[in-house]
């Protein structure tokens, strides 16, 4: 999990985690590398009983609730696949001046890459309870709302606020009940 200082405590538990791009660059405003995250859930929701409890993704960072047998490698390949990827997606369409940002971003002991597209750690809070997990769930969604991007939480297009709200969403997601 990186030089973080928060842990994946309890594994076996829901944990609220966010990853967000170096240099907040705005990557996300490209429907194409929000798929990138999308498809790495699906997958592992598929192959590695991931439980994802609710996301959302914003232009340069995102934050969701999941547990599974074995999150810490889940976030660590989740954050390696689709820094390969979106790196792949961004040198095959000539983003340049991206590329060049993430190379000057890159922190001097990742000797083994020429880019780094996320910040290291995760910010991994164990959700421990009920209300931590309304808590949670509730500054997910509204995170949309107090940027001004939308009136109504489940508007936002990469949001798990649509499923709950009964509308259907991008992802599949475990409903809190």
């Amino acid at each position: 999990m990186g030089r973080s200082r928060y842990v994946i405590t309890e594994p076996e538990k829901p944990h609220f985690l966010t990853c967000t791009v170096m240099e907040w660059l705005p990557l996300f405003t490209r429907s194409y590398l929000v798929d990138r995250l999308l498809d790495c859930w699906r997958y592992q929701q598929s192959n590695h009983a991931l439980q994802l409890f609710g996301y959302v993704v914003l232009e340069n960072h995102l934050h969701y609730v999941a547990q599974a047998p074995d999150l810490g490698k889940c976030v660590s390949q989740f954050k390696s696949f689709t820094a390969r990827t979106i790196i792949d997606d961004l040198q095959n369409t000539g983003a340049e001046r991206v590329l060049q940002r993430l190379r000057f971003s890159k922190r001097a002991h990742k000797a083994d890459r020429v880019y780094q597209l996320w910040q290291e750690g995760s910010h991994a809070e164990l959700v421990y309870s009920e209300a931590v997990m309304r808590q949670k769930l509730d500054y997910i969604h509204h995170n949309p709302v107090k940027r001004g991007y939308v009136d109504r939480a489940e508007h936002w297009r990469y949001s798990s606020a649509r499923n709950y709200a009964g509308m259907e969403g991008l992802i599949d997601i475990q409903p809190w009940l």
